[in-house]
């Protein structure tokens, strides 16, 4: 079993590279696959002729590389936060939206964008194209931060009391955000349809690099808690009779998800569908081992997006499609057969 499971380890690794390696040489400007590796070779040291056009290698340097880097950081952030959550929930329909991530991010994110004459001047100069990312950020650890700290009992934190509170975090700013959108111009609304739909287009290397360790601590972190999470599965009440301490476990990948999703949103909008397929999928494959569901979810969320967004850019091309429309029309039928092919599997 666990030669299965290192190869699926493999398998979605291999696939990962294939996929990136086609995605930099698709799009408006197409780029042989041969040129890729030459230019890559190149970047890394491993190759120093001019045998590709300048204008290929900069489109892969500039716009295509960075874009697919991030595509990787962010599918793998939404992949491990969802099977993360769903462990903490004991459930696999679960999500990050379910606390109020997502809605958080995407309230700061309005206000930003329509208000940011009005409340944000001194840190719109400070902060110029930083300001969104940073107020969607901000956004999702606060409503991560209320639901969690309206869950909390006589120093305890009740999963069912976070669901809750999630849900009326989830209404409370959907009407929020509704009242502030109205309030927009026709440009402002246009900023705003685009970025709820999602989109790597605003990619480059300074959002890679101010988003990369806000990914990387949970990636890495995240697959130590599976034994935790396996525990949790028994209850909360036969975990902590083997002596886990389930507050500061329930604290720490609450936590460690909102860093993911918020770093993740803020860079590329609302993207449905990654944090509650991915992992289901994965348990499909491996079982429902968090050891090992967690690091698979991370290869496989970063596996589609990167062809969810190969896919945004080559259908109509030079158009592009939004990034979040493509992964809803791709997970939800296959959602659906799946939650009908096992729904007597499945606990709500």
């Amino acid at each position: 079993m666990v030669i299965q499971k290192v190869s699926l380890y493999v398998l979605l690794t291999i696939a990962l590279f294939l996929a990136a390696a086609f995605s930099l040489g698709l799009g408006a400007v197409k780029i042989p696959v041969i040129d890729v590796m030459i230019i890559l070779a190149k970047k890394i040291g491993f190759f120093s002729g001019s045998s590709v056009s300048i204008q290929h290698e900069g489109v892969l340097n500039i716009v295509r590389l960075p874009r697919v880097v991030l595509g990787i950081l962010v599918g793998a952030a939404l992949g491990i936060s969802g099977a993360a959550i769903q462990g903490i929930f004991r459930n696999p329909l679960a999500e990050p939206g379910l606390i109020g991530i997502s809605a958080g991010a995407s309230l700061m994110a309005v206000i930003v964008i329509v208000l940011e004459m009005a409340l944000f001047v001194g840190l719109s100069n400070l902060l110029g194209y930083y300001l969104l990312a940073f107020g969607a950020f901000a956004g999702a650890g606060i409503a991560a931060m209320v639901v969690y700290q309206i869950s909390r009992t006589d120093g305890k934190s009740n999963v069912a009391t976070m669901l809750l509170a999630g849900i009326a975090i989830n209404s409370l700013a959907g009407a929020l955000t509704g009242l502030i959108t109205y309030m927009a111009d026709d440009q402002q609304l246009r900023n705003i349809t685009f970025w709820m739909l999602g989109s790597l287009a605003g990619a480059t290397w300074e959002t890679v690099l101010a988003i990369t360790p806000f990914v990387l601590l949970p990636v890495l972190i995240l697959p130590h808690m599976g034994k935790a999470l396996n525990a949790f599965a028994l209850g909360e009440t036969q975990a902590n009779q083997l002596g886990l301490r389930i507050n500061r476990i329930k604290r720490n990948v609450v936590i460690l998800s909102t860093m993911a999703v918020g770093a993740a949103v803020a860079v590329s909008g609302i993207i449905g569908f990654v944090g509650l397929l991915v992992p289901h999928t994965i348990r499909l494959l491996v079982g429902v081992d968090n050891k090992y569901v967690l690091p698979a979810s991370a290869l496989m969320g970063a596996l589609m997006l990167t062809l969810a967004d190969m896919l945004c850019r080559t259908i109509i091309a030079p158009i592009e499609l939004p990034i979040g429309v493509i992964t809803a029309l791709l997970g939800t039928p296959l959602f659906l057969y799946i939650l009908i092919k096992d729904k007597k599997k499945l606990t709500l």
